[in-house]
């Protein structure tokens, strides 16, 4: 089955090429410029990850993952916050608002899809996991 990704983010460049690269891979693509809609897609799509910048229009990415944690539905997708912000601060607070990873910008489109792959693996494990000891 072809794994969904939805990415929030504001920058039309970043996101084609972000886009872009997830497509060749062969994963569908969502995306969405803020991040109220992030947020709407994000329960409404089922992605199978998201990709988060984290200087959004009104919500910041921080507000957006520590939302998307506090709720059932999305409480357990990966999410990697995608950023420009590259101090030690802006990646720990990102890791304890509840990101999987944090990836900084600029990014060879082949670092992006390695993380995408990474996450995707482990929420693999964790899913096969959890079906071995609850069957």
């Amino acid at each position: 089955m072809v794994k969904k990704i939805l990415i929030i983010e504001d920058d039309p460049a970043t996101s084609r090429l972000v886009e872009y690269s997830l497509r060749h891979e062969g994963y569908q693509v969502l995306s969405a410029s803020n991040g109220l809609d992030g947020i709407r897609k994000a329960l409404t799509e089922a992605p199978d990850l998201i990709i988060l910048d984290v200087m959004l229009p009104g919500l910041d990415g921080f507000e957006i993952c520590h939302r998307l944690r506090s709720e059932p539905d999305t409480a357990k997708l990966p999410i990697m916050m995608f950023s420009a912000k590259a101090q030690d601060m802006d990646r720990n607070t990102g890791l304890l608002v509840g990101a999987d990873d944090y990836l900084t910008k600029p990014a060879a489109p082949a670092d992006i899809v390695s993380h995408v792959e990474a996450l995707l693996a482990k929420k693999e494990q964790a899913t096969t996991g959890q079906e071995k000891t609850s069957g």
